[in-house]
């Protein structure tokens, strides 16, 4: 079994406990590591794989920090770069008077300022996917030119050495400066990548659907698609080998106490992943073992909202295994 590794942003939310309070407004926030690249490593490692992460932080506070994080979760951390003159991306969030989670704005106001904007591809070091089974990323690098060409270049290492890459769209448009050309930027990713994996809302902006059929219907070379709709579940779409039909279903939301919903996609996504390492992608081609391992990642994912923050909520194996059992 080969390793996974996760190229994308890692960063701090600064969370707001403040309804109704705009971010001026605001006196006192909760900082929490996140960034979904970070928060898939970190659920990986938690669940016993071996994974890599890939980003950049500044050569800061925060930065430092982030990466003994990563350290202390057991999630290696030699693809890491420091930036001397672009500090680690801080990301705040306020709370609605109706609870709902919202992008206030970020440290600075220009979002191309920040260490993971300047991802480097000349200093990416090639042997990090000498053994690789799994490439997973986001689509938020492709914001920006230096972290794209660095996208680039790990698609292009992985797909020399045989590994699976899953593209989770995460669409967040305030980190792009140009929102307008995203579109047409992931679509190109996806043309180089296996496995899909979009929430409801990104499928419809995205592709003007939200059936995984009909996603897969429009990019055929895809092994799998991933359809999230939170408490509505997932639905989700495998071709077989030969073409001829399609592993197709539908898994059901979890029924939890909802405490967060922040990192559940991210959460989902590991538990997909993970599934994949100790099963094969191989797994895929059967509906039951199909259905087995969505509906793993789904128990995770709705494990995650159960507490507070993203990386501090990720539940354990033994979790997720009593979590299935009673459900």
């Amino acid at each position: 079994m080969g390793h996974a590794i996760c190229l994308g942003e890692i960063l701090i939310d600064c969370f707001s406990e403040q309804p109704g309070r705009s971010q001026g407004e605001v006196k006192n926030w909760t900082p929490l590591p996140g960034g979904a690249s970070a928060n898939v490593a970190c659920a990986l490692a938690k669940l016993g794989n071996a994974v890599e992460f890939i980003g950049a932080v500044g050569q800061d506070h925060w930065g430092k920090a982030l990466v003994k994080l990563l350290g202390d979760m057991n999630v290696g951390h030699q693809g890491v770069q420091y930036r001397l003159k672009a500090p680690t991306r801080e990301v705040y969030v306020v709370k609605e008077s109706n609870g709902d989670r919202t992008f206030a704005g970020f440290s600075e106001s220009d979002p191309t300022v920040f260490a993971d904007a300047h991802l480097f591809s000349s200093a990416i070091e090639p042997a990090l996917f000498k053994s690789a089974s799994f490439l997973v990323l986001g689509t938020l690098l492709l914001a920006y030119s230096d972290s794209r060409e660095s996208v680039e270049q790990a698609v292009a290492l992985a797909a020399e050495r045989g590994a699976s890459i899953l593209v989770d769209v995460n669409w967040r448009p305030m980190f792009w400066p140009k929102p307008a050309e995203a579109p047409s930027r992931i679509y190109d990713l996806l043309q180089k990548t296996h496995f899909l994996k979009v929430s409801d809302d990104e499928a419809y902006w995205l592709f003007g659907t939200k059936s995984a059929q009909a996603i897969a219907h429009q990019l055929p070379h895809l092994k799998g698609v991933l359809v999230t709709a939170g408490q509505q579940g997932c639905h989700y779409c495998f071709p077989t080998l030969t073409g001829a039909k399609q592993i197709e279903g539908h898994i059901a939301g979890f029924d939890v106490d909802v405490e967060e919903t922040t990192g559940a996609g991210d959460a989902f996504t590991a538990g997909f992943v993970h599934q994949l390492l100790h099963k094969g992608v191989s797994c895929l081609h059967d509906g039951a073992a199909a259905h087995e391992v969505v509906t793993f990642a789904s128990a995770m994912g709705a494990l995650t909202t159960t507490r507070p923050g993203a990386i501090a909520a990720l539940p354990t194996p033994s979790e997720i295994e009593v979590f299935l059992y009673l459900n």
